[in-house]
């Protein structure tokens, strides 16, 4: 038997950090928080503190390992979901510029593999290469 359902008015109160690890621009809570508390995250130039609250319409500027974020806050996000509907709770300002950035980042990561068919050739190769020059 389940529980009474909770419905939210429009005016749900989140703290920050709890946004910004639930719209999955960190991975942990407690990392949102420390960004919060370093300054990497701002609102029109100036440091906001973790326990503030998240109005729809707010601009946050979130600085990240990888990427800098800019976003506009669309709906309140109150539990962390999947990557597919939290996209939907906030819009992406980031510069074209950041993104590319990033894009070039991801592009020379080296896992340590050749590309197929790129590079030393194989046996086979070999032999119809030899068959090609005899």
């Amino acid at each position: 038997m389940k529980g009474p359902t909770v419905v939210k008015t429009e005016k749900q109160k989140i703290r920050l950090d709890k946004y910004l690890w639930s719209i999955r621009v960190f991975k942990t809570r407690s990392q949102a928080t420390e960004a919060i508390d370093k300054g990497r995250v701002k609102m029109k130039g100036e440091n906001v503190k973790a326990s503030r609250n998240v109005v729809v319409g707010d601009e946050y500027e979130a600085r990240t390992e990888h990427k800098n974020w800019v976003i506009r806050v669309t709906q309140v996000l109150e539990s962390r979901m999947a990557y597919a509907e939290a996209i939907k709770y906030y819009e992406d300002l980031t510069p074209i510029e950041e993104l590319e950035r990033v894009r070039q980042v991801a592009a020379t990561f080296q896992t340590g593999k050749r590309l197929s068919k790129i590079g030393r050739p194989t046996k086979k190769d070999r032999r119809d290469l030899g068959e090609l020059l005899d």
